[in-house]
Order: structure tokens, then sequence, then C-alpha cells
């Protein structure tokens, strides 16, 4: 599969601006699980979950909640949109995605983070101006764990490790495929190049030229470091779509969850903020034309996701936004995105190819 595409969720628990409505908690999750669903019946191939400790948030425990997805899927890969390297142990990274990684016969991967919540360091026990450090040093113990069945440890934010084997191993041996997330930080771009992991910029909230380089910079590193040429580099995308029939029918109904939402609301308008980041809202057509548009801007990549279940939207509108997406953008996608692809940029990594890049 040359580019993957898929949603993406935050989690969040958010009043809908337009019958003051709150969801509880336990509606917002058994939400989140349908989304998924729904992802894998309209065709999609990833499903992507936050990773939060605070309100207006539920997914604290996503290993809980791809696990249960797991159960009730057969083909959608089960990715993180965040998980905490800087706050979460290492060693229970590595056990708990590895058992993740089992019982969804491989089709998990994860997307490295620091979050953005400041207060979220003290209540793990860290301190939060230590958080590149200890993303740094929490991923090259991760990467170790993975990689090595004894492993002798010491570090600045751990206790040692003398002889430790982390259980279960990876599946067949292949570690999940690792992205590192990043808004803005340079480092997270190098250290995702060191790795030869893949890089997703989360460019949902900024213009491009911010986010072309950052890509850049990733790419010229990868292939600094060995891995293969620029253009061989594993890069993943964020998007904001919403869609209806008639473009002006999707502006009035968005229109009010954008005004209100907790992160852009009461901020530009959305006609400036469409303009200047990838939140596209208006027909199909218009979503397929300005994402085929991220290909000028930031070279052939690999994992296109989409939030589209975030500012309080109901879930029924989510589900049939993700119908529409499935039914009559993504497949347009996938062949256009396959047009004049060069034969040297890899396909979206898998469990499954990278079983057969490690056998061959």
């Amino acid at each position: 599969m040359k580019v993957q595409f898929g949603i993406f969720s935050v989690g969040d628990v958010t009043t809908d601006p337009t019958d003051g409505r709150t969801p509880t908690e336990h509606e917002r999750i058994k939400a989140m699980v349908a989304i998924a669903l729904k992802a894998e019946e309209a065709g999609l191939d990833v499903f992507a979950t936050g990773e939060h400790h605070n309100p207006p948030f539920v997914p604290s425990s996503p290993t809980t909640m791809l696990g249960y997805i797991a159960a009730r899927t057969s083909r959608l890969i089960l990715s993180t949109a965040t998980t905490l390297i800087t706050t979460n142990d290492p060693v229970k990274i590595a056990e708990d995605y590895a058992m993740l990684q089992h019982l969804a016969d491989g089709r998990v991967d994860l997307m490295m983070g620091r979050g953005n919540t400041g207060p979220v360091y003290p209540w793990f026990g860290q301190d939060i101006r230590q958080g590149v450090p200890l993303a740094i040093e929490n991923y090259a113990l991760l990467h170790k764990l993975w990689r090595e069945d004894v492993v002798d440890w010491k570090g600045r934010f751990r206790t040692p490790l003398q002889g430790f084997t982390s259980t279960p191993r990876p599946l067949d041996g292949v570690p999940p495929f690792v992205w590192h997330g990043s808004i803005r930080t340079p480092e997270i771009a190098e250290q995702a190049a060191f790795y030869g992991d893949g890089f997703f910029a989360n460019n949902i909230f900024w213009p491009k030229e911010h986010f072309q380089r950052l890509i850049e910079l990733y790419r010229e590193r990868y292939a600094h470091y060995g891995h293969g040429t620029p253009e061989q580099a594993i890069v993943g995308l964020g998007g904001q779509v919403f869609m209806r029939a008639k473009s002006q029918d999707a502006v009035r109904e968005f229109r009010p969850y954008f005004d209100n939402a907790p992160v852009y609301g009461h901020g530009p308008s959305l006609e400036d903020f469409t303009a200047e980041t990838p939140l596209t809202v208006g027909s199909p057509q218009e979503v397929i034309d300005k994402t085929l548009t991220f290909r000028d801007s930031f070279g052939d990549y690999q994992r296109q996701l989409f939030l589209m279940d975030h500012a309080g939207l109901p879930l029924k509108t989510v589900l049939e936004q993700i119908d529409i997406l499935g039914e009559e953008v993504v497949p347009v996608l996938r062949k256009e995105f396959a047009i004049g692809r060069p034969a040297n940029v890899p396909d979206a990594p898998t469990h499954l190819s990278r079983l057969g890049e490690k056998n061959s």
C-alpha cells in the first residue's frame, strides 16, 4: 500500500455548541470505538488514538482501547496519535505495545510525542524542563528493549536495568513501527532520522512553511544517517475535513463547531484558518484537491490521517463524514497519489512488509 489513509482522535469531551449537550465520558469512549469500527468498514487503513491524562480528554489508556478494537476488527492498523515517551516508563511501553502487537497479529504501530499538557510531567514524577532529553533517552531505551533480548542500561531519568528482558518479545522479532510526532521541535525530527523511523508532522494548526522546514530537515538527516535517500524517508501528515455535497452547506453546518472549538475557537476566522492550514470545509472534491497539494508541499509520503471527531461534533455526523471520506475521497486520493510516484519511494510500512525486509 503506497499511502495509508485513516482517522486520528484526541478524544476530547466537548459540548455540542448547537444544542448545549455534553457527552459523558462513557459515551465518548464508546464513540471512539464506533469511529474505529466505521473506519474499517469504510475501507480506511488506520485508526489512531491520542493519550491524555486530564479532562476534557478520555483516552488515558491507549492499549486498552486499541486491544478492544483489535478484537473487533480484522484489517485496520491500530496506532497512537501520541504515546507520551516523556512521562511513560519505556519498559512499560515496550511490554504493553508488544502485547498489543501479538493480540492484533501485527496490526500495530505507534507515534511518540511529548504531548501538549505541561502539568502531566509532575503528575508522573518528571520535570517539563527536561522534556526533550526525556524523549531522547526514553526512546533510546525503548528501541533497545525491543531489539535486544537481554538489556543492561543506565541513564539519567530511571533506575538502571541489569540483565533485563522485556516480555513478550516483539511479534516475529519485528518491533512495532514507530513514528515520531512533532509540531515544532527540530530535535524530534533529528531523532526520527537517526533511527530511520517515521516522522509525523501534525500540520493541522500551523502554516505549511513551518512544516516544510521540519520535514526537509528530517529527510536530509535521514539520508545523512545512511537509511536511504531523502525521498525514501517515511513521512506522515495530519489533516482536518468537514464535508457536505454543497460547500455552502458544509460551511454553515461546521461554523459553530469551529467558532467554539477548544483549540482554535474564538481566534482566527474559519476562512482565514482554512486558507492557512490543511483544514478543508467544503465538498468532497475540495477535500481531494487540497489534500493533493500536500504532495507538492512535502513530497511523496506514506500516511495521511484526518481529524474528524473533535469540537463537539455528534457521533452520527462523524460517522457520516467517515462514510463520505471512504466512498468519495480516499479512492480518488489513492489513485492520484499513485500517479507519478517514483519507484524508489517506499510504500507505507506494515508488519508484513517489515517482516519481509527482515527475512530478505
